[in-house]
């Protein structure tokens, strides 16, 4: 369980640390601590400005993914810039993600954050994580190199011949 609240005189590296607890935890009211009305957080999938969007992104997140849990693999901090890798499981069994009906299907992959962190809190935060390895874990796409991709794959190569055959007729 992460504390209610970050560690006083906490490092950049140790204030991030807490907030993988809090992510752990699930604890969304304790995070609102290291963030501010103009907090950026850039995720693959969004863009959050300021506290009450950022909350109510992880809210979404804890929702859909209710046994979601971050393996921190290592965090760097060199001043105000920390770097954490992670690896994340958990299993797509709560509410709506994007729009997806809960799948039931589980979902592991790795990523990292890069923060800017000053005087105690999260001024911005830039995640990476392949979100195309999320949609073939959920079933949204097929897996890769299967037959469903190939015909994906195919009837996408299809339609950009014909739009480009249009567009050289239109020319």
């Amino acid at each position: 369980m992460a504390a209610t609240a970050p560690p006083a005189g906490a490092t950049n590296a140790q204030l991030v640390a807490w907030a993988f607890e809090a992510l752990n935890a699930h604890d969304v009211a304790a995070l609102r601590a290291v963030w501010t009305n103009e907090t950026i957080e850039t995720f693959p999938d969004a863009t959050c400005r300021g506290t009450d969007e950022i909350a109510t992104y992880f809210e979404s997140v804890f929702s859909a993914l209710p046994d979601l849990h971050f393996e921190v693999v290592k965090i760097v901090a060199d001043g105000d810039t920390v770097f954490a890798r992670w690896h994340i499981t958990g299993t797509h069994t709560g509410g709506a993600w994007h729009g997806i009906e809960p799948t039931g299907r589980r979902i592991e992959l790795d990523g990292f954050d890069h923060f800017t962190v000053r005087d105690g809190v999260i001024v911005s935060n830039f995640v990476v994580f392949d979100q195309m390895a999320v949609g073939r874990q959920m079933g949204l796409l097929p897996p890769d190199g299967s037959p469903g991709d190939r015909a994906l794959k195919a009837a996408f190569n299809a339609k950009n011949r014909v739009a480009e055959a249009i567009r050289q007729a239109r020319s």
